[in-house]
């Protein structure tokens, strides 16, 4: 996979997850939506979201993925997360999402997500790119069925006993 950089879109920056957004990140994996549809991560301090992000999200293209902390254009804010991802037991790289509660329903998460796609079919060629979410997460199933991408089936993922709908979009089928 190629290197990546800052990417750009009407109203957002995406810019590479770094060290110096452990602040940000502290705050936006202890919102209510977080815990509930992605999971607990124990993040208490700036110590345990530095970790988090040095282990869990700093670009490792051929092992982890990568990750972009979404940035409005109008004054900088830190908004949200998107990226692509490898996890244990999916096929291909996996879509993922999460905003802060007052930049939801705005189409932030659409706009972020669609210009993470568009860079992994047209900028690194990945042939598939596939998504998880739980069965009652409504907003995310939305946003996955807007972004092209079609449900196949129910699945678990290795030591996590939460069943999860997953969604698959091939670049052939993508439409820009």
């Amino acid at each position: 996979m190629r290197k990546y950089s800052e990417l750009e879109t009407e109203r957002l920056f995406l810019r590479p997850t770094a060290i110096d957004d452990a602040e940000f990140f502290f705050e936006l994996l202890n919102t209510p939506k977080w815990i509930q549809y992605i999971g607990e991560r124990h993040i208490t301090d700036m110590e345990s979201a530095k970790k988090y992000i040095q282990e869990k999200v700093l670009p490792k293209p051929d092992k982890v993925g990568v990750n972009f902390t979404v940035r409005l254009k109008e004054n900088g804010a830190k908004i949200g997360s998107c990226g692509l991802y490898r996890r244990e037991g999916l096929d291909y790289m996996d879509i993922g999402f999460a905003f802060l509660p007052g930049f939801e329903q705005q189409g932030y998460a659409y706009e972020s997500a669609r210009r993470v796609l568009e860079m992994g079919f047209s900028d690194f060629g990945i042939d598939r790119v596939c998504a998880i979410t739980t069965e009652d997460n409504f907003r995310s199933q939305r946003l996955l069925t807007k972004l092209g991408m079609e449900y196949e089936k129910i699945i678990r993922i290795p030591n996590d006993d939460v069943d999860l709908m997953l969604y698959n979009l091939d670049a052939a089928d993508w439409n820009m």
